[in-house]
């Protein structure tokens, strides 16, 4: 059974003068932009009630009006998994991601992905785009994703993203010790060699707002809280790299194990086995799209990062002074 979609969403300076299809993608993201395309050769995507070709360039204060038919998407299958749900209720799922597991089918993840496992538990997200999913976490990354159960409750959350009015906090341990919190404005995009990475691009890139501040200082690490004002792919992991702290553990970002003077060799062992980016999506909080009222969720620190804390801590009150 299909499903239609009303949405409108004004062109914002930051995608204007892009292509339409392009502007399309960035303004309503939970489809997919081969999905657009389509329903603006359609007539279904229209700019301020006009049809337009997909390469045309979008400006400035322009509407996107988008009135189509959702068909269910995909041949993705239905898996059983576990899955730690920290909240569900009628509009929306919280779940607590584990390391590893990949959110949404992907090149060599088929059907070992959150998706998998939500279609399974709950069949009716298949009636959803994407089964309900607002907004992701790289497969390595722990913590809080939110999901959608109903095509009105994703609206309303893809719309609160779009406005930055979903609050994400994180723990991250990181290497080297900062002096102080700071926040870091500098837009990411696509690594101009290694496009399974991303960049700071300061010609092309995309905004990009990381706060953080500094929870715990160890002698060569340090425990902070970071606040995401937008949500580019990796975006914290890039920031903090860029600002010389890299997340622990990051294979992508890191760089090699950073050890202080004579660590300890429990110390020595847990960082060198520490074998993810130790960042975990600690609280999210938003407004409710059923009830209107402002909820908030956390998710413990898993088990591997309350190891590696209790390991740093060890090293520092036995090493010594913390720079």
């Amino acid at each position: 059974m299909s499903i239609r979609i009303q949405r409108e969403s004004e062109v914002t300076p930051a995608v204007a003068g892009r292509r339409l299809d392009q502007a399309a993608a960035e303004l309503f993201p939970d489809f997919s932009r081969s999905r657009l395309q389509r329903w603006i050769r359609d007539g279904r995507l229209t700019v301020d009630h006009a049809t337009r070709a997909p390469r045309e360039p979008v400006r400035e204060g322009e509407r996107l009006r988008l009135d189509a038919e959702v068909e269910p998407e995909g041949d993705w299958q239905p898996v059983e998994m576990a899955l730690r749900i920290i909240h569900e209720d009628a509009d929306i799922l919280v779940i607590d991601k584990p390391t590893g597991l990949v959110v949404h089918p992907a090149a060599g993840h088929a059907d070992d992905t959150l998706l998998n496992g939500l279609l399974a538990r709950y069949p009716e997200l298949a009636q959803v785009p994407r089964a309900g999913i607002v907004h992701r976490l790289d497969r390595d990354t722990t913590g809080l994703l939110v999901v959608a159960r109903t095509l009105a409750a994703q609206t309303v959350l893809v719309a609160a993203m779009q406005r930055h009015d979903v609050s994400r906090e994180y723990r991250a341990i990181v290497n080297g010790v900062p002096i102080s919190g700071r926040t870091i404005d500098r837009p990411l995009g696509r690594h101009p060699r290694d496009r399974q990475r991303m960049a700071v691009l300061e010609a092309g890139g995309r905004e990009a707002v990381t706060h953080y501040r500094v929870l715990e200082r160890y002698r060569a690490h340090a425990l902070l809280q970071v606040q995401l004002e937008t949500g580019r792919t990796h975006q914290i992991r890039v920031h903090l790299a860029e600002a010389g702290f890299p997340v622990t553990g990051d294979p992508a970002y890191g760089g090699r194990v950073r050890l202080p003077k004579h660590p300890t060799p429990e110390l020595t062992a847990c960082l060198r086995g520490f074998g993810r980016q130790a960042l975990h999506a600690f609280r999210l909080s938003f407004v409710h799209p059923g009830s209107g009222e402002t909820v908030a969720f956390e998710a413990p620190m898993p088990e591997d990062m309350e190891a590696l804390l209790a390991t740093l801590r060890a090293d520092r009150d036995e090493g010594g002074d913390v720079p």
